[in-house]
């Protein structure tokens, strides 16, 4: 008997010999809170399991970065200009509009049909008629779904 524990004992010795302590991690105070403060504000996430969905939206936006080429590039680029100058345009033209219209009177129902005479008024007139026809064929369209 003793020596089964004898055996044991050096059994559980050289286990002990072969096995290092993992390496200690020092790092400092603040970095220590950061780390607490980000697994706290982290937690909620992870058990709500809503941080699965962070996970997949970070995979689909890799997957768009794989999928995407120059002509996509390309066309997202000229679709983003365009969207700019167009902003930038209608914020000039409101701009400009309005500080015209703050320093002149109200124009009668005559210099209205008067300033229909411009060029430029008609072709703003035309823009805004068909803007609103086609705004008005899809609220019917809506209607009907």
């Amino acid at each position: 008997m003793a020596a089964d524990t004898e055996t044991k004992g050096k059994d559980t010795m050289s286990t002990a010999k072969t096995t290092a302590p993992a390496p200690a991690i020092v790092i400092d105070e603040a970095t220590e809170r950061g780390v607490q403060h980000l697994i706290d504000k982290a937690a909620p996430l992870l058990q709500g399991q809503r941080f699965d969905n962070v996970i997949d939206l970070l995979s689909l936006l890799s997957d768009a970065v794989d999928m995407s080429d120059d002509a996509m590039i390309q066309k997202l680029m000229k679709v983003y200009e365009e969207g700019v100058g167009a902003a930038w345009t209608l914020g000039n033209a409101a701009r400009y509009a309005g500080a015209q219209a703050a320093h002149t009177p109200p124009p009668s129902l005559l210099g209205l049909v008067r300033a229909a005479g411009d060029e430029d008024v008609r072709r703003g007139l035309h823009f805004a008629i068909r803007f609103l026809g086609v705004l008005g064929r899809h609220m019917k369209d809506d209607g009907a779904a």
